[in-house]
């Protein structure tokens, strides 16, 4: 094959010749495949860059492959799904795969439906869907023709992979953490469920029952306040002007996502209060801008990163080798703990 300029078109063979090893091998760097070594993985990179090898994605496609990963975010605004974008284009890029995003409508199903619809339309080699509410039997519709992976919901699929964060431990974590610090009056900012029923399978539904659970383990069952809003920043803040106008008012707040507690933070501030002076805030997700010194949230680190490019390497696995089996990966979080968070005074 020739390029327009009349110059042959560097191949995976030409490369593997280069290299002095076999196609397989260049074909495992190219998608960043589990058993390279490093010296492997670097001998084939330098053979690339000396010939200046790009895989060819026209010829590609012909062979049934759009070399495109769709990603389905509820919305657009969260900083934490950069964090999962981020780790998901390291992991595909060096199979030659880009990310095609859509935003799939928050808690609405149909509107989650429509966008996901409309990228097996485009024919997308693989899904990743963040945080979906569509029911499973939908969801594996999609996956016995696409490769799927669903990120954040705790429900078993033999159909698709699954990469969950145990928010049972998450939210323990943060509730905990104020307790220690001598908080009692601890309120929540949760979520509001799609249908009438509250999904053992959602995160937030987890988030908020460990709270609750944790509250009367310690005695605190009285204190219990959970506000269900969104997770966004006008959700957080309109919950902690609710909680801000009771009283007692709670001297802390377990915001179920960072970007509800940026929300408390602005309601908190506004209200002429100091954090964490009078009232104590902590976040789940531990974005990056949670560490940004005027913010400096307390926040339970899932790991986004991670999330990203575990989801990436198991699409590529069942894109590529043709794995069938349900993986199923989950995260151990972490608590950061950061200037948002103090005893309470007196």
């Amino acid at each position: 094959m020739v390029t327009r300029d009349g110059r042959r078109r560097v191949t995976i063979s030409d490369v593997a010749s280069h290299a002095q090893v076999s196609t397989t091998a260049v074909s495992k760097v190219l998608r960043n495949a589990y058993g390279v070594s490093e010296a492997m993985r670097a001998k084939v990179q330098a053979a690339i860059d000396e010939l200046g090898y790009r895989p060819h994605a026209a010829a590609r496609a012909m062979r049934g492959r759009t070399f495109t990963i769709g990603v389905v975010l509820p919305h657009i605004r969260n900083p934490f799904f950069a964090d999962i974008l981020d780790g998901l284009n390291e992991q595909i890029a060096g199979a030659g795969y880009q990310a095609i995003i859509v935003q799939g409508g928050s808690m609405d199903p149909d509107s989650e439906g429509r966008a996901i619809n409309a990228l097996v339309d485009r024919q997308v080699d693989g899904i990743l869907i963040v945080a979906p509410v569509l029911a499973r039997a939908r969801l594996e519709e999609m996956a016995r023709s696409t490769p799927t992976v669903v990120l954040g919901r705790h429900d078993r699929s033999a159909v698709y992979d699954s990469v969950l964060d145990d928010d049972e431990v998450g939210a323990e974590l943060a509730v905990e953490h104020l307790i220690s610090l001598g908080h009692r009056r601890i309120a929540h900012i949760s979520q509001k469920d799609s249908g009438p029923a509250r999904s053992v399978m959602w995160l937030h539904t987890i988030r908020a029952r460990t709270y609750e659970r944790v509250m009367t383990e310690h005695g605190l069952a009285e204190h219990v306040a959970v506000v269900a809003t969104s997770y966004t920043e006008e959700g957080g803040y309109q919950a902690t002007r609710e909680l801000l106008a009771r009283e007692p008012r709670p001297t802390a707040v377990f915001a179920g996502s960072d970007q509800a507690a940026f929300g408390a933070l602005a309601a908190i501030h506004e209200a002429g209060l100091a954090v964490p002076g009078d009232v104590s805030v902590a976040g789940y997700d531990n974005a990056r801008v949670t560490a940004l010194a005027h913010i400096s949230l307390t926040s339970v680190d899932q790991d986004g990163a991670i999330m990203g490019r575990t989801a990436g390497r198991l699409l590529l696995e069942r894109i590529i080798e043709g794995r069938t089996s349900a993986v199923r990966f989950s995260v151990t979080p972490t608590l950061v703990t950061r200037r948002s968070t103090a005893p309470p005074r007196g």
